[in-house]
This record gives C-alpha cells, sequence and structure tokens, in this order.
C-alpha cells in the first residue's frame, strides 16, 4: 500500500513537470454553460470527431464560457491536419503562411480550425532578433498547449463530454485573475513580440493583473515591436481600441512602456489638460458604445487619438503664414503619412480620417448656404460628434456645438432664425482656423492647388452614417455616442458602405 502510494506521488509529480497529461475538469467543476457554445463550432468537433480525429473548442472562447461570458468568436483544434480539415467540409479554405489554418464557413458564421503544432523547431524559419516567421510543424495536443501565449488561453474543451482539459493550471489563473504567460517569458516575446500587446489587451479587458515575471521583460523588450510587419501591429492596435476597454488598455499600454513606438506622442497629449481630456472622451464614449452593442467607427477612433498632433501643425502652418485650410491639409498630410509607417493605416480609415477633420472648420461658417451644404456630407455624423467632443473638451465654445444640435433638429423656421443671428451673438467663427481664429495676418498668393494635394478636401466623404440615436445630444453634455450622431431631418445621400 505504500509503495503504491508513494509510485502514485512520483508518477504526479512526473507528469505535472512534463505538461504531457492534462488535468480534466467535469461539467460540475468547470460550471460551462452550454447553451453558451456556439452549434456551428459543436458541429465541426462532432464531424472531425466522427471521421476519427480528435477536436476541441480552445483558446479564448473556453476561457470566456468559463467567465459565464458568451465568446464572439469559436476556435476550434484538431489533430487532423489543413488538408484533411478542407475534406471534411463543403465551405473550407487553407489560409496562412506562417502556420497554416482552416475556415470553415457556416453562412456568415466562421470557425477557424487549427491543427495541433508541435514543439517550435530550432529550424524554424527566423528573422535576426528571433521572431519565428514560418513554422508548420504539427505535434501532439500537450505540445500544441505548451506554444499556446497564456496560461488562461490554453484549455481544451470538448462539447461531446463537456469535459475542460487545463494543461497549464489555466483554472487556477482565471480564479485568481491572474495573466501568466505559458514558458519563459523573454523566449515567448522573443518569437512574438505581438504578445506584448496581448497581454496587455487582455489585462485591461479582463481586469487580470499581469503575474510579475511575465510583465518584466515588457519594457526591456518592447522595441522588437518595430520588428513586427507594420499591418500586423495595426490589427493588434484595432483589437486594443474596439475591446470595449480602449482607455484601460492604453493606459496600460503607459504603464508597461509599450506605447512609444505606437503612438509616440500620446504622453504629450495626455500631458496637455485639453489634450487629455478629449481622448478620455473619446475613448470613454467609445468604449460605451461597444459594450451597448452598437457599431464604431475606426476612422474615428484613430482621428480622435491623432486630433491634437494635428491641431499642432495646423497652427505652426498658419503661423508660418499658410492659409487655414491649405494648413489644416497640410498638418493631416504630415500626421498621416508619420503613422501609416508604423500603423499601416488602411486607406479608407485614412480617408474618414481625412474628412472628419477637414470638416471642423466648416462648422464655424455658419452663414449664408453653407450650413445647408454640411448637412448633404455624407460624414456629416462622424465630423458633428467630434465636434461635440472638441466643445466638450473646452477646445471650442459648448455654444458651437449646442447651435448645430439645434440647426441640425430644427426645421426650416429655426434654421433660419439660426442663421439670422449676427455672429457676436452666436459666438459664430469664420473658419479661419484652430478654434475660430482669425488666420494669419499676411495675406499670400495662393499657390496652385496645394490644398487639395493627397487630402482630397471635405466634399465627397468617403463612408455614411455610422448608426445610432434619432435624437440629438447637447453638447454640453459629453456625446452620447461615437461617429453616431442624430441624423439631421433633411434628406441626404445614403452611403452604400454605412459603417
Amino acid at each position: 500500500m505504500i509503495k503504491k502510494l508513494i509510485r502514485s506521488i512520483l508518477g504526479k509529480g512526473k507528469k505535472a513537470a512534463a505538461g504531457t497529461e492534462p488535468d480534466i475538469l467535469g461539467p460540475k467543476q468547470h460550471g460551462i454553460d452550454p447553451q453558451l457554445v456556439s452549434p456551428n463550432a459543436v458541429r465541426v468537433t462532432q464531424t472531425l470527431q466522427e471521421a476519427g480525429f480528435k477536436a476541441f473548442i480552445v483558446g479564448g472562447a473556453v476561457r470566456d464560457l468559463l467567465l459565464s461570458v458568451k465568446p464572439k468568436d469559436f476556435d476550434v483544434a484538431t489533430n487532423a491536419t489543413p488538408e484533411q480539415v478542407k475534406h471534411l467540409f463543403r465551405r473550407a479554405f487553407i489560409i496562412g503562411r506562417r502556420f497554416q489554418i482552416v475556415h470553415v464557413m457556416f453562412g456568415q458564421d466562421l470557425i477557424e480550425v487549427t491543427t495541433f503544432r508541435g514543439a517550435s523547431a530550432e529550424s524554424a524559419l527566423k528573422d535576426e532578433h528571433g521572431r519565428v516567421l514560418r513554422d508548420n510543424t504539427f505535434g501532439e495536443q500537450h505540445e500544441d498547449a505548451v506554444r499556446r501565449d497564456f496560461t488562461i488561453n490554453a484549455m481544451y474543451y470538448d462539447p461531446a463530454t463537456q469535459s475542460v482539459l487545463d494543461y497549464h493550471g489555466g483554472i487556477a489563473d482565471i480564479r485568481g485573475k491572474t495573466l501568466r504567460i505559458i514558458g519563459e517569458p523573454e523566449a515567448r516575446y522573443r518569437e512574438d513580440p505581438v504578445r506584448m500587446l496581448r497581454v496587455v489587451r487582455f489585462a485591461a479587458k479582463l481586469k487580470f493583473n499581469i503575474d510579475p515575471a511575465s510583465s518584466a521583460p515588457i519594457p526591456i523588450m518592447a522595441p522588437l515591436i518595430d520588428n513586427v510587419p507594420a499591418a500586423r501591429v495595426f490589427d493588434e492596435m484595432l483589437k486594443l481600441l474596439m475591446s470595449g476597454h480602449a482607455l484601460a488598455c492604453l493606459q496600460q499600454l503607459r504603464k508597461e512602456g509599450l506605447h512609444h513606438g505606437l503612438l509616440p506622442l500620446l504622453d504629450v497629449v495626455l500631458e496637455q489638460p485639453l489634450g487629455e481630456k478629449f481622448v478620455t472622451l473619446a475613448l470613454a464614449n467609445t468604449d460605451a458604445r461597444i459594450k451597448q452593442g452598437k457599431p464604431v467607427s475606426p476612422g474615428f477612433l484613430f482621428a480622435s487619438l491623432l486630433w491634437h498632433q494635428v491641431l499642432e501643425k495646423w497652427r505652426a502652418y498658419q503661423a508660418a503664414g499658410e492659409y487655414p485650410i491649405p494648413a489644416l491639409h497640410l498638418a493631416a498630410d504630415d500626421v498621416l503619412n508619420a503613422q501609416t509607417e508604423k500603423l499601416a493605416l488602411q486607406r479608407k480609415i485614412a480617408s474618414d480620417m481625412r474628412d472628419i477633420w477637414a470638416m471642423q472648420p466648416r462648422f464655424e461658417r455658419r452663414v449664408g448656404k453653407a450650413p445647408y451644404k454640411l448637412l448633404e456630407h455624407l460624414r456629416l455624423r462622424a465630423g458633428y460628434d467630434f465636434l461635440l467632443l472638441r466643445c466638450e473638451s473646452g477646445e471650442l465654445d459648448l455654444e458651437l456645438g449646442d447651435w448645430w444640435t439645434a440647426f441640425m433638429e430644427g426645421g426650416s423656421s429655426e434654421r433660419e432664425e439660426l442663421l439670422a443671428r449676427k455672429p457676436n451673438d452666436s459666438g459664430s467663427g469664420s473658419g479661419a482656423g484652430p478654434g475660430g481664429g482669425a488666420g494669419p495676418a499676411k495675406k499670400r498668393k495662393r499657390r496652385g492647388g496645394r490644398n487639395r494635394s493627397k487630402s482630397g478636401g471635405a466634399e465627397g466623404g468617403s463612408g455614411g452614417d455610422e448608426g445610432g440615436s434619432q435624437t440629438a445630444p447637447s453638447a454640453s453634455s459629453a456625446p452620447s455616442s461615437i461617429a453616431a450622431a442624430p441624423a439631421p431631418r433633411t434628406p441626404r445621400k445614403k452611403s452604400p458602405d454605412a459603417a
């Protein structure tokens, strides 16, 4: 009996050290509600299992299920190769270069299926900094668990038996609200520096504490993110901003020292009272809108984050004698060209940002037909919400936002009355510069079409309504949505690609 007990204890210690056998938890132990599981994800695992393969729901979906949150996406891991998976489903597509995966489509629903990954081979293609460029090594399930980034993302759920397989203490870390990287942190960050951004996003989103050993190397290894393709960094930044916890994520980025290469002037902006209030309002309202299940515009988000860089350059160009509108377009060019190299901003997003910025001087022109013409702009809602943020942050007078709210809500007689007010009565600016300034004192000869270069101008916006409430908020309170201001009552064109 004693010898059997000793062998049992030694065996368990060896198994735990090797990490080849998981802890298996039943329904009563893990408490996952099967109603939260996607029927299509169940269908994929069932089809693979009936064909003789292992198949589990894995990763973030299992983590969310354990937190009693309905996952947005479901991933499946299997020991079937991508070609074998593709053969079992009518609409399945093999994608990926760094590691091949299969997208299985059910209408608009996408289930991502990956083959168990093996231990990272020493021969795997890497760059000079150690980042893995391509690694299609397949392996066993316990090896796949080691390859995953965090303990809370390395659990497998089998819908058929309703059991959870936990290889690295993920259940304990979820209950302890701890984010812990699997393996040696420095080596894992070197393999894929984007993991440092994922640490920040998950910690902010889940309100977990980062394990000290996982956090310690981040400030030192942060420069490695510069070696990651800009498009991949942009995708991760977009996930961060669209997480519903954007403000907390940016605060965590600063805390971990990761923001310098992404938004290098963020610290400067947040040290300025108006800049800090503007960014805080924009992100807080974005988070609220996402939590309400409403759409948001990525262009609006980045336009908000980079506005004070544009504002600073706009003023500088005017101080140098440039006309206000060309100065604004030149400032937008400078900022977007600098950021495109770092974040790989998509063309449509950059176009939306230009439109939002270019509309701002036009809101200050409240005479003649100019306001009516602005009502027809395809990006009016986004520009209007942006204006309200500027007013609420103290950059502009609250009266300007209130005037536009009244003009958009009012009928013909109300609008004519608003337009009949003298500029001094309404506080109207001339659209001459930031905050309704008077523009440069010394007039200069116009430079043929320079203001149109690369910037497009405010006319002919690239996007449509953002959707949202039909009741306009007062500018004296923070906007209730981001890029979703109320629609004016006058008919206007609808965009085919409304955000």
